[in-house]
C-alpha cells in the first residue's frame, strides 16, 4: 500500500490529502455538534499524539524526557481533570514507549554499556520482589503486583535505558535544568496555594480527605502539584540542595547567583510544606557535600555553619512565631509526639516481625495494604517511613539486602565522584550524590524515595553519577587536543 502511494504523481497525493483532510473535518464536525466538545478535544489529543510517536521514533530520548516531565506533573493531572483514570499506569506506558523506540533505533553495542554492577544489583532486588509472591504470609497478589511497580519495577526498567539514551554532558546539564524548573514551577505554586489559595482540583483532594494530614492547626500544609505535602517537600529539600551545591560551581557570577536564588526559593518551598523529614534532606546532605569538596577549608567553614544552624533550631526559640520555623524545629526534639507515636508503632512491628524473617509480601502494608489485604494485621499499621514499609514487606532479611543494595550505590557514587578531575562535572556530581543520599536518609522519616519524582530523579542521577568516569575521561581527551 505504501509503495503504491509512493508512486503515485505529487499533484495527485496533494489532492488526496485535500480529500482525507475534508473527511475527517466534516466527520469531526458532525461528531462535535452530536455529541459536544469532547470529539474535537479528542481528535487534538490523538493528532497530538501521532506527532509525537513519530518524532520520538526518530530521537528516542524524547520520550524518556516526557516521562520525567509526567512524573512531576502526575498529581496535578489527575487532580485537574479527576475521574477513575488510571493515570499511574501512563507511566508504565511511557516506559514502554522508551524502551521500544530505543529497541529499534539505538545500536546493540550501546547496549553493552548496561551491563554494569548497579543494573545487576537492581535485577537481584527485582527477582527478589517477584518471588516475594509466594510469601507465606499470604497477601493479596493485587497488592502484590500493585506494590511491586514503584518497589522494584521502575527502577528496573528505567535504568537500563537512560543508560543508553542519556550518555553526554549535554543530557546531564539538560537533566538538571528540567528537574530543577519543574521544581521552581512547584514552589511558585505551592507559595500560591498559601497566600491566594487552592484551585479546584486542590479543593477537592483537601475535601476528600487530604485535610487530615494537610490541615494541621487550621494551617495548610502545602503540597504543589505534588502527590502530597511529605514529597513536595522532600523534593523541594533535594532540589534545593543540588542548586545550593551548584551554586558554589566554577560558572560566571549570575549563574552562582542565580542557583543560590532558586535554592533559597525551593527551600523555602520545602518550609511551607511543613514536612520536618525534609530537613534531614539538608542536613545529611549538606555533610557530605562538605566531605566530598575534598576542601580542608570548605570542610571547616561549612561543617561550622551547618552546626551552628542545627544549634540554633535545637537549642534556642529563633523564628518560632513563624508556624513553619516552629513545625521544623520540632523535627530535631526527641520528646515530640508525633516521633514518640513512629517508635511506638516500630515497636509493635518488631514484636510481630520478629517471627516473619520474610516480612508480610508486597502490597500488605500501606495504601495497597488498606485496599487489598484488610484482613492482615500490617494492612492497619501506618508504615510513615520507607524503611519501615520494607521491613513489614520484604521482613529483616529483605530489608537488610536492599538497605546494602542502597548503602553500596551510596558508597560507589561517592568513590567516582572522589575521583572526577572536571571541575564541572565533579560539583555536578557531589550534587547529584549528596541529593541522593538525603533522600534516602529522609525515607527513614516518609515515603520519599520510591514516590515519583524523587524516585526518577535518583534513578536518573545513579546512571549520570555512574557514567561520570567516561564523561570525566571524554572531556580531558578534548582538552588535550
Amino acid at each position: 500500500m505504501m509503495q503504491f502511494f509512493n508512486q503515485l504523481p505529487f499533484s495527485l497525493k496533494r489532492i488526496l490529502f485535500v480529500i482525507i483532510g475534508l473527511i475527517l473535518t466534516t466527520a469531526i464536525s458532525f461528531f462535535s455538534f452530536q455529541l459536544g466538545i469532547i470529539v474535537p478535544l479528542i481528535a487534538i489529543g490523538l493528532s497530538a499524539a501521532v506527532i509525537f510517536l513519530i518524532i520520538s521514533f526518530n530521537h528516542p530520548k524524547i520520550t524518556l524526557w516526557a516521562l520525567i516531565s509526567y512524573c512531576f506533573s502526575i498529581a496535578l493531572i489527575s487532580r485537574e481533570i479527576g475521574g477513575d483514570i488510571p493515570y499511574g499506569t501512563f507511566i508504565e506506558v511511557l516506559l514502554f514507549l522508551t524502551w521500544l523506540f530505543a529497541v529499534l533505533r539505538v545500536p546493540v553495542e550501546e547496549w553493552k554499556k548496561v551491563k554494569n554492577d548497579l543494573f545487576y544489583i537492581i535485577v537481584i532486588w527485582f527477582l527478589l520482589s517477584v518471588l516475594e509472591v509466594a510469601n507465606p504470609a499470604g497477601a493479596s497478589i493485587m497488592g502484590w503486583l500493585q506494590e511491586i511497580r514503584s518497589a522494584a519495577l521502575y527502577p528496573l526498567l528505567i535504568i537500563p535505558v537512560t543508560y543508553v539514551l542519556f550518555n553526554t554532558k549535554k543530557d546531564l546539564d539538560s537533566f538538571l535544568v528540567l528537574v530543577i524548573v519543574f521544581s521552581v514551577f512547584g514552589a511558585i505554586n505551592g507559595i500560591k496555594q498559601l497566600y491566594i489559595g487552592l484551585s479546584p482540583g486542590e479543593q477537592r483532594f483537601i475535601d476528600d480527605g487530604g485535610y487530615v494530614t494537610h490541615m494541621l492547626f487550621g494551617q495548610l500544609r502545602v503540597f504543589s502539584f505534588y502527590s502530597e505535602a511529605a514529597q513536595f517537600g522532600a523534593s523541594q529539600a533535594h532540589i534545593g540542595l543540588i542548586c545550593l551545591i551548584l551554586a558554589f560551581g566554577p560558572y560566571k557570577w549570575w549563574k552562582r547567583a542565580l542557583l543560590f536564588c532558586i535554592s533559597l526559593l525551593l527551600l523555602y518551598g520545602m518550609l511551607i510544606s511543613g514536612t520536618r523529614g525534609a530537613l534531614f534532606v539538608l542536613v545529611s546532605g549538606v555533610f557530605l557535600a562538605i566531605i566530598l569538596s575534598k576542601q580542608i577549608k570548605v570542610i571547616l567553614i561549612g561543617g561550622l555553619i551547618a552546626c551552628s544552624c542545627l544549634f540554633i533550631l535545637k537549642f534556642t526559640y529563633i523564628g518560632n512565631g513563624n508556624y513553619q520555623i516552629y513545625r521544623l524545629r520540632s523535627a530535631l526534639d526527641p520528646t515530640d509526639a508525633s516521633f514518640n507515636v513512629r517508635l511506638n508503632t516500630q515497636k509493635l512491628l518488631r514484636e510481630y516481625m520478629s517471627t516473619r524473617p520474610f516480612g508480610g509480601g508486597l502490597g500488605v502494608i500501606g495504601a495497597w495494604g488498606a485496599k487489598y489485604n484488610q484482613d492482615k494485621f500490617l494492612a492497619h499499621i501506618p508504615p510513615d517511613s520507607y524503611w519501615v514499609k520494607v521491613w513489614a514487606m520484604y521482613g529483616i532479611i529483605g530489608f537488610i539486602i536492599w538497605l546494602c543494595i542502597m548503602m553500596y550505590i551510596l558508597g560507589k557514587c561517592c568513590g567516582i565522584v572522589w575521583n572526577i578531575r572536571d571541575p564541572d562535572l565533579r560539583i555536578k556530581g557531589i550534587a547529584m550524590t549528596s541529593g541522593y543520599a538525603g533522600i534516602l536518609i529522609c525515607s527513614y522519616g516518609n515515603e520519599v524515595i520510591n514516590t515519583m519524582p524523587s524516585s526518577i530523579i535518583v534513578y536518573v542521577s545513579w546512571v549520570f553519577i555512574f557514567i561520570s568516569p567516561v564523561l570525566d575521561k571524554e572531556i580531558s581527551n578534548k582538552n588535550n587536543l
